[in-house]
């Protein structure tokens, strides 16, 4: 304990295969019914977060971060901030820097370790109104940067914050890395590059004296991006230092609060590493559920409320109520 068995998530009819669970919602998946209210927040560095609000005037707060070139707008962060505001939750999305749809002010971007634009992004909400509740929810890299985030305060964590939900969580960077360089997931490792190095193109050109885009189109692996790019800038000394000291799994045993990992045994991206049993039977506020299908953010369900069986699980988990979505 508490390792969650059995799961309770059983995919549709034809949707067992984990490149169709990740691939399907990125595709077909329309979330409507979500209003975002924009604000931009400055750093202490300098730079800017733009932080898309959907509140229902509630005292309860969840805070969501999303995945490696995603933003606020993505499916699954629209269907999870539906699904809580559905509850009575206040909901913040916050893109990370970057990816709000204008290139930031700093060389620096984000990447799976910047718990500091997080905590800017927590203190932030905590001042504007009195919140007695607050839970963080994060996807992906998204989900490391939130285990991350809690294992490094432990103890400290500022107290309104009673939970957390991570979904599809490359927990171990290195071991992702490597299996993106699989034929079978090229097409993800291309999605990726490609957005990152576009990116870099537009620093090259903002910023050429910061930074140079020669030799760009030779990067086709995450080694050679992290390791001319993604270290250099953020003060690693290479990418597996980089890897080594972000991946949040290190940090799950120092978790304080009640915190649910949801990892689907079939996501394409993830490997055996990314699923920490051992730390889970060893830290009772580690939940770890391990579903035999899901895919990499997947977990598709079909339903009058058009609601995935991941928002209703971490619904569920955040307000220990069953997880049909409209018990």
């Amino acid at each position: 304990m508490p390792i969650v068995v059995p799961s309770t998530y059983v995919p549709p009819r034809g949707f067992s295969n984990g490149h169709i669970q990740t691939l399907f919602p990125t595709l077909f998946r329309k979330v409507r019914g979500v209003v975002y209210r924009r604000e931009r927040i400055d750093t202490p560095d300098g730079d800017f977060l733009d932080l898309d609000w959907s509140p229902v005037g509630s005292h309860r707060l969840a805070i969501l971060s999303h995945g490696l070139e995603g933003n606020t707008q993505r499916p699954y962060m629209l269907g999870m901030v539906r699904a809580l505001n559905r509850r009575g939750w206040d909901a913040l999305a916050w893109n990370f820097r970057g990816c709000s749809g204008e290139p930031n002010r700093k060389l620096r971007s984000y990447h799976s370790g910047a718990t500091d634009d997080l905590h800017t992004v927590v203190r932030h909400a905590l001042s504007r109104r009195p919140y007695e509740d607050v839970v963080l929810i994060g996807f992906s890299l998204g989900g490391n940067l939130t285990l991350k985030y809690l294992g490094e305060r432990g103890d400290r964590i500022d107290r309104r914050i009673r939970k957390a939900v991570a979904i599809s969580v490359p927990c171990d960077l290195e071991s992702v890395a490597w299996k993106l360089t699989r034929p079978s997931n090229r097409l993800y490792l291309r999605y990726f590059l490609h957005s990152l190095c576009e990116k870099i193109r537009v620093k090259a050109q903002l910023m050429p004296e910061l930074i140079s885009d020669d030799g760009l189109r030779g990067i086709k692996t995450f080694k050679e991006f992290d390791d001319r790019y993604t270290a250099p800038i953020h003060g690693f000394q290479s990418a597996e230092d980089y890897w080594r000291k972000c991946s949040s799994r290190q940090f799950l045993p120092s978790l304080r609060i009640p915190t649910l990992v949801v990892n689907a045994r079939n996501d394409p991206l993830l490997t055996a590493s990314c699923f920490p049993e051992d730390e889970a039977e060893a830290n009772p506020h580690l939940f770890l559920e391990m579903p035999a299908s899901g895919g990499h953010v997947g977990f598709i369900a079909f339903n009058e409320w058009g609601e995935y069986w991941s928002e209703s699980r971490a619904m569920a988990f955040i307000d220990d109520e069953p997880s049909d979505p409209m018990a």
